[in-house]
Order: C-alpha cells, then sequence, then structure tokens
C-alpha cells in the first residue's frame, strides 16, 4: 500500500507544457484512488488456515495469544503458551486492519472505515458477531485528496497521467478543467495518514497491546484515536459494541495508553493527559508540549516515557527519549532528555524501560535513577518497531519479524524464539 506522504510528494508532477492558440495544457502524474465496492469489502472478513507473517505490524497479547497484525490485511493467531515455541494457529483476514483490542473472547479491529468485533472463544470457529459500518474517517480522504465515497472505499494509490487546460488568468491554484476538478492541484499532491490502531491494557478482562496503540480498553470501554478525535464504544456487552461519543482532541493524534483511571493521548506536537474515572467522559488534565515529532508514549508509577522521532510524516529533527514527572498530572514536568537515534515504540516494566531505536535495535535502560538513565542491554542485529513487556519476557515486533526476549537478567537478554518473515 502507497499511503506514504514522501512518496506522494515525489511522484513527477509536471511532465510537459505547451501552448496552441492562446491555448495552454500541462500533462502531470497524479495518485488516485484504487476502490473496492463496499459488499465486496465487508464480505471478505474469513478465518483462513495459519500464513507466514510478511509485513508485521501492531501486536497484541491477550492470555496464551498472541496477536499480530499483518498490515492492512488481517491479523495472525499464535498459540504463545511456550515462548520459546510460539505455534502458528490462524489467519483472520481483515481487509484494512492495522489494529486490534480484546475483551473477554471478543477481539475488536479496524476494517478501514468500519469496526469489526469477532467472537474468538473457540479458535477454530472465529465468527463475525457485530459490524459498525462508517464509523472511522477514510484514511484516503485526508489532505486536500479526493475521495469518491459513491464508488466504494477507497484502499490504495495507483498514477495516472493526466493533461488538463490550465486557466492562466485564474488565482486559484486549481485547474478548470472538468475532468480535474474536484481533485489534487499539481502542487498539492500529499496523502491521508492511515488511522492505525491497536490497545493496551485496562481492565481485568482485557488484554495487552504496544506503545503504538490507537486502541485501548478500559473496563467497559473501548476507546479509537483518529488524527484529531477519540471515538467511544461501550463494551457493556462485550459482542455487542454500541456507538457512545466522539471527542475531537486536536490535530496529529498518534496514539492512546491507559494507565490506572488515566488516558495518555501521544501526538506529533505533545502529551496529552485525561482523567478517565467517569469512563465514558474523559476528561483534560493537561497537556505536555515537545517539539514536532512522532510521539508514542508510555506510562508506570510517577512517570511518563516519550519517544520523539524525526523525519518521516512528522517533521522535526528531534530523536529522544523524554523522561516526564507526572506526580502532578496537572502540571507535568520534563525530567531529561536521552539522544536515541530512531525511536519508536516504549515500553516500561517498573525501572526496566525498553526503547525501540528503529534501525539502532532494541535498548534496555535501568531507570532506578531517571536523571541517570543506565543502557543495560543493547542489541543492534535487527530494525525494532514496538515492544510489550510481559514481566519476564518481552515481545519485540520490526519489519524483520517478532522477537521474544527474557529480560530477567536485564544486562543479559536472552533470545527465546523468532518469527521470521516469509518471502
Amino acid at each position: 500500500m502507497k499511503r506514504s506522504l514522501m512518496f506522494l510528494m515525489c511522484v513527477a508532477m509536471l511532465v510537459v507544457a505547451f501552448g496552441c492558440g492562446g491555448r495552454r495544457y500541462v500533462t502531470y502524474t497524479q495518485m488516485v484512488p484504487v476502490y473496492v465496492p463496499l459488499d465486496e469489502f465487508r464480505s471478505a472478513v474469513a478465518v483462513q488456515p495459519a500464513k507466514e507473517l510478511k509485513v508485521p505490524g501492531k501486536i497484541y497479547v491477550k492470555g496464551d495469544y498472541l496477536f499480530i497484525n499483518e498490515k492492512d490485511k488481517g491479523i495472525h493467531i499464535y498459540d504463545n503458551s511456550n515462548p520459546r515455541n510460539p505455534v502458528n494457529l490462524a489467519f483472520i483476514n481483515i481487509p484494512g486492519n492495522g489494529d486490534i483490542a480484546v475483551k473477554g473472547t471478543t477481539l475488536y479491529a479496524d476494517s478501514y472505515i468500519d469496526l469489526v468485533a469477532l467472537d474468538i472463544s473457540d479458535i477454530n470457529n472465529i465468527r463475525v458477531v457485530k459490524r459498525i459500518q462508517s464509523i472511522f474517517p477514510n484514511a484516503l480522504n485526508q489532505n486536500g485528496i479526493y475521495v469518491d465515497t459513491t464508488k466504494g472505499i477507497a484502499i490504495d494509490w495507483k498514477p495516472q497521467t493526466v493533461t488538463v487546460e490550465v486557466d492562466e488568468n485564474a488565482t486559484s491554484p486549481y485547474y478548470y478543467n472538468d475532468a480535474y476538478r474536484g481533485g489534487v492541484t499539481a502542487d498539492a499532491m500529499s496523502g491521508g495518514n492511515k488511522s492505525n490502531t491497536s490497545s493496551n491494557s485496562g481492565g481485568s478482562s482485557s488484554g495487552r497491546g504496544g506503545s503504538m496503540a490507537r486502541f485501548t480498553i478500559y473496563d467497559r470501554t473501548l476507546y479509537a484515536v483518529s488524527n484529531s478525535d477519540m471515538q467511544m464504544f461501550a463494551l457493556d456487552n462485550p459482542q455487542n459494541p454500541t456507538v457512545w461519543a466522539k471527542i475531537n482532541l486536536g490535530w496529529n493524534i498518534e496514539t492512546i495508553f491507559p494507565y490506572k483511571d488515566k488516558l495518555f493521548i501521544g501526538s506529533q506536537t505533545g502529551m496529552f493527559i485525561y482523567e478517565n474515572k467517569d469512563q465514558r467522559n474523559p476528561v483534560q488534565l493537561c497537556q505536555f508540549r515537545h517539539a514536532r515529532s512522532c510521539d508514542p508514549v508510555v506510562a508506570e508509577g510517577d512517570y511518563a516515557y516519550v519517544t520523539l522521532r524525526a523525519g518521516s510524516i512528522c517533521g522535526g529533527g528531534q530523536n529522544r527519549l523524554d523522561v516526564v514527572n507526572i506526580r502532578d498530572l496537572t502540571n507535568p514536568q520534563l525530567v531529561k532528555s536521552y539522544a536515541m537515534q530512531e525511536p519508536y515504540g516504549v515500553g516500561v516494566d517498573g525501572n526496566n524501560i525498553f526503547v525501540c531505536d528503529g534501525t539502532a535495535g532494541l535498548k534496555l535502560f535501568d531507570a532506578t535513577d531517571h536523571t541517570n538513565l543506565t543502557l543495560q542491554s543493547y542489541i543492534t542485529d535487527f530494525r525494532t518497531y514496538d515492544i510489550i513487556p510481559m514481566g519476564t519476557h518481552a515481545i519485540v515486533v520490526g519489519p524483520d519479524g517478532l522477537y521474544q526476549y527474557d529480560y530477567t537478567a536485564a544486562n543479559n537478554l536472552q533470545l527465546l524464539s523468532k518469527i521470521s518473515i516469509g518471502k
């Protein structure tokens, strides 16, 4: 799927300009949506035999089960009762899936614009129990990109060469050729951000996800953040999720992490903390601002840990881990920043702080003294994206596959198993 903003912006836009008799035309290449009919996309959810992992995304743990997102394709299910030998059980085909959350025996997944709930009480007989249609924004219908919803669901981009007549006297940047009207200007081609989603622990019957989550469950409520909003679903009957409310969070929202009765929201410009004692009516307590960067956040005890990553769609020039004192939730204070190379996900277990430092690998710090984190272990032979610390072992995912490490001896991480990507 070619949704990268950089990819779209780098497409050759202006190819040929010519005129004749006072008329001027421009030929250029633009990216246009690829559509799938709604009924076809919605009927595609199905359980299939186990498949090889190819493009891993978010991860989620519930009991002995390990769920691994195959980006935009679906969910791999593994029996992880023995982390030394995870067993590939099945694959759930879910077009447009990015994230996972589980409460009891019900799994929730995004499918492009829809929320899908599946009964997983019998792994051999997984079935859809509810679909809430058109509840999420179409990821491609952002940043000025035109998507014709009458044609179905937009799932991808393809290049298209277009020749248009230019109104040289017009002040608008849009061309007036009817074939182009409603489309993208040649100097404003950029893609939308897919609302990737996942979940972390919240409530005794829900599972655990990583720091890159856009879904999370707390008690009887499912929260899903998009680029600007948080959509809430009531889970009083887990197999019958109902739309509750949506609140605006601002812009460039990226992640959500529950800790006790608080919600920590990561955005490209800062960390928001929400009071969540009334789980259907979260109230913002504060915003901790930082330089513009990609930004997941986790919290434990009196501290929150925020990774800032430069480049990509996030802009900025910061690559670091921020340690933030949240003892006063209305007035967080930066304790110290630690330089990183390309930080993505972050995980915390007591004084163990894990940083998925992208191409630099996995780093484990001792946070006994938050003003002086000390590096305990550093594994550099694979790229890392996100992590779930499980108490004795950590589950780490990256573009090259999924790894599980025993960290009972923090200065000597032991590889338990690896799920490699297929060809």
